[in-house]
């Protein structure tokens, strides 16, 4: 997986899974770049993503520094809980905009640049774009637009060389869940029921999913296209109990 010469964008790389797929991409050569409100380990871009004309300012940014886009990483997003009934129109808009619009204007604005590097598109989704956990239907809905995204951008422009996949990870070690997590008082039980829901008996990492990023980037996934890869350690696999 050299990825040397290669330019590679990361929306939300200063953290989570954000921050370890921008770690990998750079191990392998890649020269990464950021684009977030707040500054990574790499070179930034700094801008708010819910603004719809941030992406062409981050892509005309990046094509000033360094006239070319091989990879480019949808990973931004954000979730709230509530049912259908307790959030608000904002919310739900909220949603919407960064995690599928975000990324609808991040390939728009930076097709034309992918299709003369014959580039790769990895869009984070979630297995609630494929399932749903409670009280979470704005979410789970951009998440599943944006795995209907994905398809589409792999059929319209392969023709180009352009390789568009989705990720769906289940549940990772982020900071944003480990926080979740504590809310619930008694860390350890809590913790110990979501290993059980885990074929495999245990969450995964970021470092796992970036694995997978970095490959659906290389050449080495050349043929693999209009794919949404599930990385959940066997849990969307696994029957409940009657």
């Amino acid at each position: 997986m050299n990825l040397d010469g290669k330019v590679a964008l990361i929306t939300g790389g200063s953290s989570g899974i954000g921050k370890s797929i921008a770690t990998s991409l750079s191990s392998k050569g890649a020269r990464v770049f950021c684009a977030q409100r707040k500054p990574s380990e790499h070179e930034d871009i700094l801008e708010n993503l819910t603004d719809k004309d941030a992406p062409k300012r981050i892509i005309d940014k990046l094509i000033s520094k360094t006239g070319q886009l091989d990879i480019l990483i949808n990973n931004a997003g954000m979730m709230k809980e509530g049912k259908i009934c307790e959030i608000t129109l904002a919310e739900w808009e909220e949603h919407i905009e960064l995690n599928l619009t975000a990324p609808f204007l991040m390939i728009k604005s930076s097709i034309d640049y992918l299709k003369i590097s014959s580039g790769s598109i990895v869009n984070i989704g979630s297995i609630e774009g494929l399932g749903s956990n409670p009280g979470h239907p704005a979410y789970g809905a951009s998440k599943a637009g944006l795995h209907g995204l994905t398809r589409a951008i792999a059929v319209d422009y392969g023709e180009y060389g352009v390789r568009c996949n989705a990720i769906a990870p289940g549940w990772i070690n982020t900071p944003l869940n480990n926080d979740y997590i504590k809310s619930f008082g008694d860390e350890r039980a809590f913790k110990q029921k979501l290993e059980k829901i885990h074929p495999v008996g245990r969450t995964g990492t970021p470092e796992e999913v970036a694995n997978l990023v970095s490959w659906l980037a290389s050449e080495e996934a050349s043929f693999v296209t209009g794919q949404v890869w599930t990385i959940d350690g066997g849990r969307m696999a696994k029957l409940s109990l009657p």
